[in-house]
């Protein structure tokens, strides 16, 4: 056997491919994880608001395009750990109603191929992996599950906590966010002296100098190397195409570019988890004679149905200072599907990482600037109370990521069901009036990316969807290609549609199911179930 055959190539390190890749290890299979970045440098800098948000360091240093032909930067940071690096580690279950078809007022959210029954031992399992803190039962529309939260939930600071009171008297259901972090804590919210991770204002968004944030290289990756040397982890390695045999039935090379030199590897089985976006590219990439609108696209459905949440970053002034250092700990969902004013569901609410005055100071608007002409932006983030606003968007065929006759990546979108998420903005404002904050919401982009549309890139999903009929979907229930025999995908492109909770917990539990199948394929299932054991 060649020495760059494998049994299993995995393309892509975020939590999809490091979750699958991690499941498989202990088989003793040999495997291959390819990573475009490289490890994501440990500095000062990556706690420095100024490097993170307004220099947009870590981002991906490209140019794409929309639908109008105006450029952009994507929202995209290759490193091993993939956009986990600077996600902020919420992690929810999607409803079980957002398993079915979900009216909305834009039109329907369409039902999944499977429900939630499938997934539930694995949103299980994936909570587990990546040491989720939370408190069952608190959120009023989480599934019910017998198995408690791995880790407690995270505490809420003072002002935090009287913001939940105040949520609470205004009759909703206020909850502690389920948060993937390496903390140990007391009972009065101070960490141990040993957690890896203790609270800080430099969290949500910011790699995380510590490495106490549960990302996908600090619980899949690195433990994995460390204990199975039969992964191998090729970095600044750019996967440019995936090649066919002759029958155009499996692939049979991964080209790969890597310090200026074409390398290829061979496996029995391949899987793409390198982003919904990028995972798309890499398939309309590798278009041949046998799948000439690209790998697996018969359907012409691949890159299409793009789907990235409609969210907003907002930051309410509260008129008493807001000192807590780790703010990101609480959300409310009675909004999620729907209101005594509105039948169509709205979304969720949940607090974000504090406001930095180098972020104010970059993006303060006019409008900004007319109101609190005279507040130094110090005092604003010293008084900030910061919210992340997230609804559904529907997929849409027209919303694509496509490749030009030039070669240029074009990101097509259309917003839709907009007035569900104004709606919602419109509840915050309503919910900081009656907690003594100004209801005037001033919006802050640059956390989703520098020079990015409205939404951003975080939450990509949906363009390469799976279900039963190759001739509407990309991949079969086990997200296998329909139109290859070897070819599986891991993150978020198999997604029919995206709720409105972030999309990471949904992508790990997805990845171990995958995995599990491929277990069973190469005859392995066994050694995968007793690990895991």
């Amino acid at each position: 056997m060649p020495a760059d055959h494998y049994d299993v190539i995995v393309v892509g390190t975020g939590p999809g491919g490091a979750a699958l890749a991690h499941r498989l290890a202990p088989s003793g299979k040999r495997i291959l994880l390819i990573e475009r970045g490289d490890y994501l440098p440990r500095s000062q800098a990556n706690w420095n608001a100024r490097t993170v948000f307004v220099d947009a360091a870590y981002q991906a240093q490209e140019t794409w395009y929309d639908k109008d032909g105006q450029a952009f930067r994507p929202g995209l940071h290759y490193f091993v750990g993939g956009n986990s690096k600077v996600y902020g580690a919420a992690l929810f279950r999607l409803r079980e109603r957002d398993f079915e078809a979900v009216e909305h007022g834009d039109g329907i959210s369409p039902a999944w191929p499977l429900k939630y029954a499938a997934f539930a031992p694995y949103y299980t399992q994936a909570e587990q992996l990546f040491h989720v803190h939370g408190q069952r039962g608190e959120d009023p529309l989480e599934p019910a599950s017998p198995d408690a939260y791995p880790y407690p939930a995270v505490a809420h600071e003072p002002r935090v906590q009287a913001l939940s009171d105040n949520f609470a008297r205004e009759g909703l259901h206020p909850f502690h966010l389920p948060l993937g972090v390496l903390l140990d804590e007391t009972t009065d919210g101070v960490a141990t002296p040993t957690s890896p991770w203790f609270r800080n204002d430099t969290f949500d968004g910011f790699p995380c100098l510590l490495n106490g944030k549960a990302d996908a290289q600090v619980m899949c990756v690195d433990p994995m190397l460390a204990a199975h040397p039969n992964v191998t982890l090729l970095t600044n390695a750019y996967a440019s195409r995936l090649d066919t045999d002759a029958s155009g039935r499996r692939v049979s090379t991964v080209e790969v570019v890597r310090l200026g030199k074409t390398e290829r590897y061979s496996a029995d089985i391949v899987v793409v988890a390198c982003g919904a976006l990028s995972s798309a590219l890499l398939l309309l990439r590798s278009a041949n004679d046998r799948h000439p609108h690209g790998l697996a696209n018969g359907s012409d459905q691949l890159g299409r149905n793009y789907m990235r949440h409609n969210q907003s970053v907002l930051m309410a002034l509260a008129h008493e200072p807001n000192d807590t250092i780790f703010q990101k700990t609480l959300g409310v969902s009675d909004y999620y599907f729907g209101a005594d004013d509105w039948k169509y569901p709205l979304g969720l609410i949940q607090m974000m990482g504090k406001s930095h005055a180098a972020q104010i100071r970059a993006e303060a608007l006019p409008d900004w600037l007319s109101w609190v002409p005279k507040m130094p932006f110090e005092v604003m983030a010293r008084h900030a109370l910061d919210f992340w606003l997230m609804s559904e968007d529907l997929p849409r065929a027209e919303n694509r990521i496509r490749i030009d006759p030039d070669g240029r990546v074009v990101l097509e979108l259309t917003e839709n069901n907009t007035e569900a998420h104004q709606r919602l903005r419109v509840k915050l404002e309503h919910l900081m009036d009656a907690a003594h904050a100004h209801p005037h919401l001033l919006e802050r982009k640059l956390y989703l990316g520098k020079d990015i549309p409205i939404g951003g890139t975080a939450h990509q999903a949906g363009t390469a969807r799976f279900g039963t009929d190759p001739a509407t979907s990309v991949l079969d229930l086990d997200c296998k290609a329909h139109e290859l025999d070897n070819l599986y995908l891991a993150d978020a492109s198999f997604f029919p549609s995206i709720g409105a909770v972030n999309p990471t917990l949904t992508i790990i539990a997805n990845a171990l199911r995958v995995a599990d199948i491929i277990a069973k394929r190469l005859g392995v299932g066994a050694t995968v179930t007793e690990a895991r054991a």
